[in-house]
Parts: C-alpha cells; sequence; structure tokens
C-alpha cells in the first residue's frame, strides 16, 4: 500500500464528491421517529434514503449491490454488499455501520448557523448530521474505492445504514435478522458513530454506556388555581419532583444513589481511562462550553473519564407543564413532567436499569400525588472484547500512517445500540469503533460540525484496518479471536 497515494485518492473524494454530497444531506431535516412521529408522511427521511442510495449506486466498485430494504412499520435501511476484490475472501466478512436519522434541531445556533442551513468554515461544515452520522456511508465507500484504485485486496464487505439509530435503534434487530444470510458472520465490525478525544490521532471505542430514559409527570391537581390561595396547602407539583429526584440522584454531587445501577469498573478501564487523562489533560473538560467561572464536577481528571464512560448520570432534557417567562401568570401549576435520560454503566443490563428507575421513583408517592413514569428507552451498553494482535497492530499503523501519532483507546458516554447486538450474534467478531465527534464538534447541540480533515483520515485508517484484516483473513487470524479469549479478557490497550 502507497499510504501517501491512498491518502491522496481520499482527499480528493472528499473535497469532489463527498463534501457537496453532505452540504445537500444536512438540508434535510431527516430527524428520526421518536422526534418526527409523522415521519413517513413528512417524506424527509425517504428523501434522505434516496440521496445517500443514489450516491452509492454510481460508486465505480465493480459488483456493488445496493438495496433499499423496507419491513412493514419500520423505517428503512440501506443494505450495500460488496464482493471481495483483488484476490480476497468471499468467506470472510467486514460490516460497516452508520445511521442517517438526525437529532432534533436544539435551540442556541450562532448567528448566520443552523441545523438545516450548511455552512463551510475553513474546515468545518457545520450544520446537524454531517458527523453524526451522515458521512458514514461515505467515508465506507470511498475507503473501498480507494483500496480498489491501488489494486489492494479486500474481503467482502457489507454495509448497513440504518433510520433509526436516534431513536435506540428499536427497527435494527428485525433487520439484522432478515438479512442474516446474507450478512453472513463478520470476523471484523467497522462502526463510524463514534467520537474522538482529539483530532491529532486515531480514537478507538472500548466501551459505550446504555440509557434508560422515559417521561415522569407529577400531578397534584385537576387543573391550575391562584398561587396566592393554593401555595401552603397544595403541595407544589415541582417540589415533589425534585423530592423523587433526590431518591436516584445526590443533588450536591451528582452522584446516583441507588446501588444496582453502579457496576465494577474494570482495571483495565481504570488504566485507560487514566492515560487518556494524561494524554488529554484539560481538553477533557475544556471541550465543552463552559460559562466564565464554570467548574467542573471533579477537579480529577480521570475521575472525570469514568464518569462519562463508566458511571451512571441523570440529565434532564425535556420539561412539560411550566409555560414560558412571558406568560407565567400566579397559578399554582396542576403537574410538572420531565424527560429524563439515565446514562448506565456498560456492563448493566437495559431493561434492570429501567426497572430499577420505575422502582426508585413510583414507591409511596409524596403527599399522594399522581406519579407516572413512561419508559422510553431500555438500551444496554458495551464493552468490547479482547483486541485480536493483529486488529491492535493495523489500528496502530494506520494512525501513524495517516496522523503520525499512537492510536488511543478510550469508552464513550454515549449509546450506540448495535454493538451490543452485534456482540452477541457475532462473537467471534472484532470490532473498530471511531469516529469524527471530537472537542466543540457537539452533536446533538447547537453549531454540530463535521472535522473534514479527520474524516478524510478516519477513512484512510479504515482501508489500512480493512486491508490488513485481509492479510490477517488470509493468515487465519480473523476467526474466534473474542470467543477463544473469553470475550472480556482485556489487553493493556483496551479494545477499539
Amino acid at each position: 500500500m502507497d499510504a501517501k497515494q491512498l491518502q491522496q485518492h481520499i482527499d480528493r473524494a472528499w473535497d469532489d464528491d463527498i463534501v457537496p454530497q453532505l452540504v445537500e444531506y444536512i438540508r434535510i431535516p431527516n430527524k428520526s421517529p421518536m422526534f418526527d412521529a409523522d415521519w413517513v408522511k413528512n417524506g424527509h427521511m425517504e428523501r434522505a434514503v434516496q440521496q445517500l442510495a443514489g450516491w452509492a449506486q454510481k460508486r465505480s466498485i465493480p459488483g456493488l449491490e445496493l438495496e433499499i430494504v423496507r419491513l412493514e412499520n419500520r423505517t428503512p435501511l440501506i443494505f450495500i454488499e460488496i464482493p471481495a476484490a483483488n484476490g480476497g475472501s468471499d468467506d470472510d466478512c467486514v460490516l460497516l455501520y452508520g445511521h442517517l436519522d438526525k437529532q432534533p434541531e436544539m435551540t442556541g445556533w450562532d448567528q448566520g448557523l443552523g441545523p438545516w442551513e450548511p455552512v463551510l468554515k475553513g474546515d468545518k461544515l457545520y450544520g446537524r448530521g454531517g458527523a453524526d452520522d451522515g458521512y458514514a456511508i461515505f467515508g465506507s465507500l470511498a475507503a473501498i474505492e480507494a483500496l480498489q484504485a491501488q489494486g489492494i485486496a479486500h474481503a467482502r464487505c457489507v454495509v448497513l445504514i440504518e433510520a433509526c439509530e436516534e431513536s435506540g435503534s428499536y427497527d435494527l434487530p428485525a433487520y439484522v435478522d432478515h438479512l442474516a444470510d446474507r450478512i453472513g458472520k463478520p470476523s471484523l465490525v467497522v462502526c463510524l458513530d463514534s467520537g474522538c478525544g482529539n483530532y491529532e490521532q486515531l480514537w478507538c471505542t472500548t466501551s459505550l454506556r446504555g440509557l434508560a430514559g422515559g417521561n415522569l409527570s407529577v400531578q397534584v391537581l385537576e387543573e391550575g388555581v391562584h398561587s396566592g390561595d393554593a401555595s401552603g396547602i397544595v403541595p407544589s407539583s415541582f417540589r415533589l419532583l425534585r423530592q423523587l429526584l433526590s431518591r436516584i440522584e445526590d443533588q450536591d454531587t451528582g452522584r446516583i444513589l441507588v446501588d444496582g445501577l453502579h457496576v465494577e469498573i474494570p482495571a483495565d478501564r481504570l488504566a485507560q481511562a487514566k492515560k487518556v487523562a494524561d494524554v488529554l489533560g484539560d481538553e477533557v473538560y475544556d471541550k465543552f462550553p463552559f460559562l466564565p467561572g464554570m467548574t467542573p464536577m471533579n477537579a480529577d481528571l480521570t475521575e472525570l473519564v469514568l464518569n462519562r464512560t463508566w458511571r451512571p448520570a441523570l440529565s434532564i432534557t425535556g420539561v412539560d407543564g411550566i409555560p414560558p417567562l412571558a406568560s407565567a401568570g400566579n397559578v399554582l401549576r396542576p403537574f410538572t413532567s420531565v424527560k429524563l435520560s439515565l446514562r448506565l454503566p456498560p456492563t448493566l443490563e437495559g431493561k434492570r436499569g429501567g426497572e430499577l428507575l420505575q422502582e426508585a421513583l413510583l414507591h409511596d408517592p409524596p403527599n399522594g400525588a399522581k406519579v407516572t413514569l413512561s419508559l422510553e428507552k431500555a438500551s444496554t451498553g458495551w464493552n468490547a472484547p479482547a483486541l485480536a494482535p493483529w486488529l491492535e497492530r493495523a489500528i496502530a499503523d494506520a494512525s501513524e500512517a495517516f496522523f503520525g501519532k499512537p492510536a488511543m483507546y478510550m469508552g464513550e458516554g454515549g449509546t450506540i445500540p448495535f454493538m451490543g447486538m452485534l456482540g452477541e450474534k457475532f462473537p467471534g467478531a472484532q470490532f473498530m469503533i471511531t469516529g469524527v465527534l471530537g472537542p466543540h464538534s457537539n452533536a446533538h447541540g447547537p453549531n454540530e460540525f463535521l472535522h473534514i480533515p479527520m474524516g478524510k483520515r478516519v477513512t484512510a485508517c479504515v482501508a489500512r484496518v480493512v486491508a490488513e484484516h485481509q492479510a490477517a483473513s488470509a493468515r487465519g487470524e480473523t476467526r474466534g479471536v473474542a470467543a477463544v479469549a473469553g470475550g472480556h479478557d482485556h489487553g493493556d490497550h483496551g479494545c477499539c
């Protein structure tokens, strides 16, 4: 492989083709079904599917077969199959994954920026969904094209692009089962939907937190009443809700108080967190747009990394029953509702996390108030299997070749339900989980951007690893590694 030639090929593909395509993709408000109940009628998801599929079908990849798979009452899925090339193995398989649905608009975008208004500023492309995760299909196919341009062997590749990841990937298991025979048994899974600690080296994800969440409501009255008349007699629904939340979260420290929501953190993950803290330093928290004078939850950088990757944490992401300030009268309101987002440790089963949340919040309602909790999500996290020697070498070589620095490994605080599912279905598979969501890229929030140079280099790294996978396959090194290692016997470098 000529690394310089490979990178030049990929750079041209990004500049001439991929970035213009992403500009058009960002314009489409294809919000995930949880945020657009009328997604079928509105047609935005279909527009995005057709755009990405149309681009993929025009690739100069011999034998590429693409199908938009549609199961009844489910979001569509783009399925691409690419035969082995240049002497590669059709008996082995690489699965490349991404998604095309997006988070909602969110407020707070800077002047001149917006979720559906793509803006190029220097090497950043602003707008919703470019980095999370519209670039995945482009990066996957560009990597394969770059290999074939040099006549480099690769195994059969399958690309899956789903359309409900931001809603918890609830449609994906049905598609994986439906397509099982066509997918086969991949020995390498590449996911391009994760984050990076900086834009200076390749970052691979070793674990993902799970998620339990839903709508908590506290109702005290049939209707609102004069606050001067009722306060002191009728308990405030807001105060009772605060009381309930204090059952699960320490209001001073943010620590989750339900013991069952914590797990023992593996020793290798503790060591990994310390290394990340040493490399990133204050960037562990500086990447967030803190107000002047604000401080993080802990002064210990390693503890902050562990808080973000292995400990449960609660966020309130929505509120109902509270009028805007401009229209708030002197009324004791009848109810207060909030949307809870509880991040779970990687090895805690999501269903159990939801049950513990219900047990803590629904027993003995204060003052006899009507308390309800409607769970919307209960996703299990993921802890990577042991890293095979061939993949460890391939990732290290790729980072040095295209970044000039060593690869890094860390857990992520978010959730990719697909990973846990694939880990169960293909226990012998290796995982390269990486991405472009680095400092200030602000996925899900305002001013989200794609760091274009990072996208180019990650694409090149994927190409290098796919090529090394074929070489390892030819040596018989790609099958059954995780199963032989026991699944969770992690090495010094962690896993990807």
